[in-house]
């Protein structure tokens, strides 16, 4: 199969600001591509910038608009074209937020907002590239969904609909793509735990489940993989054209569970994450979960960035519970 190449393209990236957004951009900066770093802080898009612009003058340039509005997508995508005098031919409609809720304690303005960024920002950005994604005959579409895009959690009601949302209407516009004949890839990218700043940014609503700086702890335990890497698996994926892009090794065992298990998954979600979210004491929330360990003290001296014990760890755990959820009757889940 020939791969992609970024040489003299020109690619668009939501949340370029930070996290995933910002390493995607220094990627492919990096590779000869043209960049628009798209971002809602102008602080943060500007340090994306000077990043990934060293000595590229015009090849990376940033924009501040919010992906919720849609008028100003639009304008933007128009904007974006003019100023580097081409289509685009890759749009990574990577921007996100979070937020802990239970359905029944949900204020509709948290749901909204949420809505707003994680699935309208994702159609209002495929729609307005699009057509510039055509033109250039070599066009290519990347939305973020997540691991939460193929199974749900507790207090992730809203963080699903739109992830799941996120994942079908991917899935149905590369359907379209290749019914039509359009020279345009269409990739879904379903990341597991990636230490970014999400968790501090996310709105918790919830009388039960942790707060901020217990949620941002547990977070930060149990994410598996950097944002460069993440980028990297997500380059090697658009180059190798793919319909479906797993990050993490968390993502490949959640994927394999909901493929083997079905509907009893979530059997497995309630013994990982209820807990954890729901903790009967009151430090529950910031403890490790079972299938992550405990974060080793700076004193440990030994390097873990490229341990296998997370992973192996991690796909144990799911096991057993994987196990245990094959014991229990159909009607359960």
């Amino acid at each position: 199969m020939k791969l992609k190449s970024f040489q003299g393209k020109l690619a668009v990236v939501t949340g370029a600001g930070s996290g995933i957004g910002r390493a995607l951009a220094l990627n492919l900066a990096r590779r000869g591509c043209k960049v628009a770093a798209c971002d809602i802080e102008p602080e943060a898009v500007e340090g994306t910038v000077a990043l990934a612009g060293g000595g590229r003058g015009d090849q990376v340039r940033g924009y501040v608009f919010d992906v919720s509005d849609r008028e100003a997508f639009f304008r933007h995508a128009e904007m974006i074209k003019s100023d580097f005098g081409q289509p685009a031919n890759l749009i990574i409609n990577n921007a996100g937020v979070g937020l802990g809720a239970s359905v029944r304690e949900m204020r509709w303005e948290d749901f909204e907002w949420l809505m707003g960024v994680n699935f309208w920002g994702v159609c209002y950005g495929t729609q307005a590239f699009l057509p510039q994604l055509i033109e250039s005959g070599d066009g290519h579409v990347v939305n973020v969904s997540s691991i939460y895009g193929m199974i749900s959690g507790p207090l992730t009601s809203a963080y699903n609909a739109a992830k799941f949302g996120v994942r079908g209407y991917t899935e149905s516009l590369r359907i379209e793509m290749r019914a039509e004949g359009l020279p345009v890839e269409v990739s879904c990218v379903h990341p597991g735990g990636i230490r970014t700043n999400i968790a501090k940014s996310s709105r918790l609503a919830t009388s039960r489940g942790p707060d901020q700086a217990d949620f941002s702890k547990w977070f930060e335990r149990i994410t598996l993989t950097t944002p460069g890497k993440a980028a990297a698996i997500i380059i090697a994926g658009i180059r190798r054209k793919r319909p479906r892009i797993l990050v993490g090794p968390d993502a490949h065992v959640i994927d394999l569970m909901q493929r083997t298990l079905g509907i009893r998954y979530q059997w497995v979600a309630g013994v990982l994450l209820n807990p954890l979210m729901y903790g009967k004491s009151k430090n529950a929330a910031a403890a490790s979960p079972p299938s992550v360990p405990a974060a080793p003290s700076p004193a440990a001296g030994k390097p873990t960035a490229n341990s296998k014990a997370p992973r192996k760890r991690a796909a144990k755990a799911a096991k057993r519970a994987a196990d245990g959820a094959r014991a229990e009757p159909e009607g359960v889940a």
